[in-house]
């Protein structure tokens, strides 16, 4: 068998130089994004998907989604306004906030990062949520705000996240609740190893070889289509490719790379998708087969198909919003360590609660009413007497 390896962009094409500039521009963000991302955790995270829900998971979600929309969007200012990543999308032109589930090529650990970029300019970025493997859980303050942002852990082990998804995902169905869902169906990020070894998998199992994508895994996106499919209203296959080369975490908070994402989306009908979980496995490896070609073109030309159907970022909009995070973060900064001991207390116990939730995977049911629930639950009474 012949191995086939990835086709590689431009040679001639060079990262940026990390200059003394970069790195200390690169470091201030990192320290505002994560002091930002922790007091908006403490100080309305909290209240918005702990106390608040404990009347209402509708509107403690609504509240949730407007406070980390502010914090999520950050991160594409930082990409695209301060590191001057040019970010391309091509392909089709899809609705502002639908409810989806979005299927993506693993290329590198900060694809999902990017996927912001998109979710933000329609409308739903306070909304996406991840599958994503649990070891991410226990990072430092951002595991905290997967678990608030109702991220799924798994474990890549069936037996144990067959369980975990389908009681997650249960929570998940209901059409007035916004919804981006974002799966990785290849379950880890594509390498030259990896690659090796998914395409001696695939040959000798009698599979399409596949050089720029792992073979997918079906039954994590089949389980999200088994309980969410009757809400949603369409699937969106994203496919992301990079220049000058795959990025890692800190080339994207220093700047160094990429200089261009590039983000291709088909929207699918969810009347085209198969029901029967064989079915969908022949669906998802087509649908893949078809991102390994556009990422072959992609490296041969440069760029996907049908480029420039998005804008670029409104400028005085996403100052607007850094302004106006870094005014609550330094307000709650001050409340921290300037203020009362109340504050500390407050703090601290915020601290352990989230780390228990966190580590248990623990969300408060509702308990009380908000009156309007209890008004129509009254109006229903009172009709059947």
């Amino acid at each position: 068998m012949e191995l086939r390896k990835p086709l590689a962009l431009d040679s001639n094409e060079k990262l940026c130089v990390l200059t003394p500039f970069r790195l200390l521009r690169g470091v201030i963000c990192l320290l505002v994004l994560i002091s930002t991302a922790f007091m908006m955790l403490v100080y309305f995270g909290f209240v918005t998907a702990g106390i608040v829900r404990l009347s209402s998971v509708r509107y403690s979600r609504k509240l949730t989604s407007v406070v980390f929309a502010s914090w999520l969007a950050l991160w594409p200012f930082l990409f695209e306004k301060i590191n001057k990543t040019k970010v391309v999308f091509s392909g089709e032109t899809v609705p502002d906030k639908e409810r989806i589930l979005l299927l993506a090529n693993h290329r590198t650990e900060v694809d999902w990062m990017y996927i912001w970029d998109l979710a933000l300019r329609k409308g739903s970025l306070g909304y996406i949520k991840y599958v994503l493997k649990s070891s991410l859980m226990k990072l430092p303050v951002f595991g905290w705000a997967f678990q608030i942002l109702e991220f799924i852990p798994v474990h890549r082990k069936w037996e144990i996240d067959e369980p975990i998804m389908h009681q997650m995902l249960s929570t998940l169905k209901d059409p007035q609740n916004p919804l981006w869902l974002a799966i990785f169906p290849e379950g880890t990020d594509f390498t030259e190893q990896k690659s090796i070894r998914s395409q001696k998998y695939a040959a000798d199992h009698g599979l399409p070889i596949l050089k720029n994508v792992l073979l997918p895994k079906t039954k994590g996106f089949f389980a999200c289509m088994e309980e969410l499919r009757n809400s949603l209203d369409a699937v969106y296959d994203v496919t992301i490719g990079y220049k000058p080369k795959c990025p890692f975490f800190l080339d994207n908070v220093f700047g160094i790379n990429p200089s261009e994402v590039h983000i291709h989306i088909r929207r699918l009908s969810i009347s085209n998708i198969p029901d029967s979980e064989e079915e969908l496995g022949t669906w998802l490896m087509d649908t893949f087969c078809l991102k390994d070609k556009l990422l072959s073109e992609f490296h041969s030309t440069g760029h996907f198909p049908n480029e420039g159907t998005e804008n670029e970022l409104c400028m005085m909009k996403s100052l607007v919003n850094v302004v106006a995070a870094l005014t609550l973060t330094s307000i709650c900064t001050f409340l921290t360590f300037s203020s009362f001991i109340w504050f500390k207390i407050y703090v601290i116990l915020v601290c352990l609660y989230l780390a228990f939730a966190t580590k248990f995977n623990y969300r408060p049911s509702p308990i009380f009413f908000f009156p309007n629930r209890w008004l129509k639950q009254n109006n229903i009474r009172q009709a059947l007497d």
